[in-house]
């Protein structure tokens, strides 16, 4: 089960972010899933299509690199890292244009091929601080 859920996790950050595909969010996130991101709770696919919005908007050429993953049993752990420029106001403030790097990390629960629960971590306070000093 864990290979599986390996695989579901990096098919996640590849559809979902890189290939803008919201069509895999309604495929793999149940309406009941909660999602733990920096800043806010989000419950199903509509709420996180949203969140994922705002931040797109905000970083419209925006990618994901998969850095490393850890697996075991319904849980995997994925370390990631984004790059991006700041070309849109999703983030409630106009673009700087800044090229932007950062890191962190998402614990994924799975239960029958889906995420059912995640957990974000990354210092998206410190990221905001920097863009808003710029604007």
């Amino acid at each position: 089960m864990s290979e599986a859920n390996r695989s579901l996790a990096k098919r996640w950050f590849q559809e979902v972010w890189n290939q803008r595909r919201a069509e895999t969010v309604d495929e793999l996130l149940p309406a009941h899933a909660v999602g733990h991101m920096e800043g806010a709770e989000v419950r199903g696919p509509g709420e996180f299509k949203a969140v994922r919005g705002a931040l797109l908007e905000a970083f419209p050429d925006l990618h994901v690199v998969v850095e490393d993953t850890v697996a075991e049993g319904d849980h995997v752990v994925v370390r990631w890292r984004v790059s991006g420029t700041h070309g849109g106001a999703g983030l409630g403030f106009p673009a700087t244009g800044q090229r932007v790097n950062f890191r962190g990390l998402t614990w994924m629960t799975f239960a029958n091929g889906m995420v059912t629960e995640g957990w974000d971590a990354w210092n998206q306070g410190a990221l905001l601080q920097q863009l808003q000093s710029l604007s």
